[in-house]
């Protein structure tokens, strides 16, 4: 009996042979895909130029499809703003260990946060670039991520205050509002910094170097302000 009427095969093709099927992904496997080729080309495309068969071949997939998991074009980038902003936050978050002297603390979040930015630069590209130029609801939803990451910088202030025994602020001394104005000033230079560090033109600036230069910056001015030694013009 040969090959083809046991249908068995001999390595050069049979006429009865059933062809492989093709691997069938979860739902939640086959979203994910969809969501990292949406991140990629809206980080290196734009949101405007970005298509949805873009995406859709970049996944792998019909565009259809897409529109069936994500919906229309809005409700995909805004998934993405979502996604890449809490992926940045729990970066910062899991690096911070709230054992640590407050300066440490800051470093451990500042380090965090940079090295996120540049391994993740089109999902940078899609928080600090496209979302905020396109308006609503995309510029709210991250100015909702930079809101959180102000709450907590300024936490991480008043504990380096209240470790500098500076807990009654004095004329000269910071308190509460100082603390907030100055996360504020911290988070607008780091996310000026991170896109700088992105596109550094001169060479490449490494996550760390980033870190080191705005703790730096920062942890100097705020030891003179803690001691009550303010700025003014003379």
């Amino acid at each position: 009996m040969s090959a083809v009427e046991t249908g068995t095969d001999t390595g050069t093709g049979t006429a009865n042979a059933t062809p492989p099927r093709a691997k069938r992904l979860p739902r939640a496997e086959r979203e994910r895909d969809m969501m990292d080729a949406a991140v990629r080309t809206f980080g290196q495309r734009g949101y405007r130029a970005a298509s949805m068969d873009e995406i859709a071949e970049l996944a792998g997939v019909s565009k259809p499809l897409v529109y069936l998991y994500l919906h229309s074009k809005e409700d995909l980038f805004t998934a993405c703003i979502r996604r890449e902003a809490d992926a940045l936050l729990a970066a910062v978050a899991q690096a911070v260990a709230p054992d640590l002297p407050a300066d440490r603390q800051l470093w451990a979040g500042l380090a965090a946060f940079f090295a996120h930015a540049a391994e993740n630069p089109d999902g940078w590209a899609v928080l600090h670039r496209q979302a905020r130029t396109h308006g609503e609801p995309f510029a709210l939803e991250v100015a909702a991520m930079r809101d959180t990451i102000v709450d907590y910088v300024a936490v991480l202030l008043a504990a380096a205050a209240r470790e500098a025994d500076v807990d009654r602020p004095g004329p000269g001394e910071p308190g509460e509002r100082d603390a907030v104005a100055l996360a504020q000033a911290l988070v607008g230079a780091a996310e000026s910094l991170a896109g700088w560090m992105n596109d550094a033109a001169s060479g490449p600036v490494s996550a760390k170097e980033a870190a080191a230069t705005l703790m730096n910056f920062a942890w100097v001015g705020l030891g003179h302000l803690m001691a009550g030694e303010r700025w003014s013009p003379r």
